[in-house]
């Protein structure tokens, strides 16, 4: 991905029960090698959706580098070229894990 460009991260959740449930599918990401120490898993946005038994929901998340920005050491709102994990999954431990790489 490069500087103002987007990715879109797509999960599919499945309700594997026999009856409707909610789940509220989560977006973290983790900055690999940033200036400064930065979050293990960061969340970013998350989704509520609602599936009958047996049904099937794609759900997806854009990544922008706004997303990215944090405060550096001169607290400047900053977004630094380098790699990041995006993590998806109803919590912070049971997520898929994708890699990218954002250029400058």
């Amino acid at each position: 991905m490069n500087s103002n460009g987007e990715l879109t991260a797509t999960v599919t959740v499945t309700n594997t029960g026999g009856r409707e449930g909610s789940e509220v599918v989560q977006l973290y990401l983790r900055d690999l090698v940033g200036s400064i120490t930065r979050p293990v898993k960061e969340l970013k946005g998350f989704n509520k959706i609602t599936l009958k038994a047996g049904e099937s929901k794609e759900v997806s998340f854009k990544i922008t580098p706004e997303l990215l920005k944090f405060y550096n050491e001169d607290l400047q709102f900053v977004c630094e070229p380098g790699d990041f994990d995006v993590m998806i999954g109803g919590n912070s431990r049971d997520v898929q894990t994708a890699h990218f790489t954002l250029n400058p």
